[in-house]
């Protein structure tokens, strides 16, 4: 028997981390590959931890490129022998008929599990993501705001959300048919309304994270092994029942200045870069030439912590590019011994920076604050082996984030 009880893949590296902080908080260790490892590993992990994951880019893939990602990594994940495998999707629903369809993810799940309802929960009471209804919600600063009316989501670059009704939502994405559960009947047996339910996929509701513990439990008796689709909030709901709870360690002060590198817009990260700046942190844009490392490695080597921009970029920067040149940068400043420690913002960014920098796989190594982790990663490179990443979704985290991840805050 293998030990872990749930397998998952992230559809982004910082959804990723996430699956495993809520995993922590219950006292339950996991395991994240950055890339699809060979059977012999991943049966290995699963054998030693409680959770095993894999992260990938697919929310930023076209439709056609999803199945080359997705569909190697159902089939591995189902030998696993976990109880449940969860696709970690963000808790904002990022997915179009064109970019991250969750709609293409569904049709490809069925032909690795079978052809009987998904359970979907994106709600995340905790970070502010509540779904009531069917409808989706999410806070923003101190307001919580419909989906398609949130002011980060409604004008998101490359998957604009305008439809708050998710299985609206995902019924654009799929020919399949896309059933909902309104927390208003969740008072009898939810595991056999599911199963019940004449659909590809089911949404469920969740304002509270009893909601959250009720829908891990009704997806936990479904027959395993069960593949579900839903945020952070479902991995806590699944958690919940595994794992008592636990407190996780705050980060100590980071050996040296910190290497910022943003590829997200978020309104938040801008603010946190603002924040950055007024405490004394270099900020600057990130330059796509080979120029600017040698004067991130001089101010980190003079103590100053420094951050790179790519919201002020000149142009529609793609984001390949913002991330090769942002893993540039990194990987001179760490290989120069000025840092130890790294944020990189925004999710898909982070993904690709990761991947660049040759990171094999991902521990938590503490919990700022919040759905905030600081990681340890593991890499052949020795120069990259223990290097402490923070991996942050743009609206992610407070304003003083970078000041706290320093540990001068």
């Amino acid at each position: 028997m293998t030990r872990a009880a749930v397998a998952f893949y992230g559809d982004d590296f910082t959804g990723s981390v996430d699956v495993l902080l809520q995993f922590a908080r219950f006292g339950l260790a996991g395991r994240l590959f950055t890339q699809l490892p060979s059977a012999a590993a991943l049966r290995a992990a699963a054998d030693e931890v409680d959770v095993v994951g894999v992260a990938g880019i697919a929310r930023s893939l076209g439709v056609d490129e999803l199945e080359a990602e997705v569909a190697p990594v159902f089939a591995a994940l189902r030998e696993v022998g976990a109880d449940v495998v969860q696709y970690k999707a963000c808790s904002t629903a990022d997915s179009s008929p064109t970019v991250g369809s969750i709609g293409r993810v569904i049709e490809l799940a069925r032909a690795s599990f079978g052809e009987r309802a998904i359970p979907m929960l994106f709600a995340q009471p905790d970070f502010g993501r509540y779904t009531v209804f069917g409808h989706h919600f999410a806070r923003e600063g101190d307001t919580v705001y419909r989906l398609d009316r949130q002011p980060t989501m409604s004008r998101h670059p490359s998957t604009p959300m305008r439809e708050a009704d998710l299985a609206a939502h995902f019924a654009a994405q799929t020919a399949l048919p896309i059933g909902s559960i309104p927390w208003a009947e969740y008072d009898g047996d939810l595991t056999r309304r599911i199963e019940g339910m004449d659909a590809a996929a089911v949404v469920l509701d969740a304002l509270t994270d009893e909601h959250v513990e009720l829908v891990g439990r009704a997806v936990r008796a479904l027959p395993a092994p069960v593949f579900a689709i839903g945020s952070g909030g479902l991995s806590r709901g699944l958690a919940a029942g595994l794992g008592a709870p636990v407190s996780l360690p705050t980060p100590t002060e980071a050996s040296g200045p910190v290497l910022a590198v943003s590829g997200s817009r978020s309104p938040q990260t801008r603010r946190q870069v603002d924040a950055a700046a007024a405490a004394g942190w270099t900020v600057e844009p990130l330059r796509f030439d080979d120029g600017q490392a040698p004067g991130v490695v001089a101010a980190l080597a003079s103590g100053r912590s420094v951050a790179l921009t790519s919201d002020d970029a000149d142009g529609d920067v793609s984001l390949e590019r913002i991330a090769r040149a942002a893993a540039s940068v990194v990987s001179t400043a760490v290989r120069a011994g000025a840092t130890r420690r790294v944020i990189v913002c925004g999710g898909d960014t982070s993904s690709r920076v990761a991947r660049l920098l040759g990171v094999e796989s991902l521990s938590i190594v503490a919990n700022p604050v919040a759905n905030v982790v600081l990681l340890r990663a593991g890499s052949a490179d020795p120069a990259i082996d223990g290097l402490e990443l923070l991996l942050k979704g743009g609206q992610v985290g407070p304003v003083d984030l970078f000041e706290v991840v320093s540990g001068s805050s």
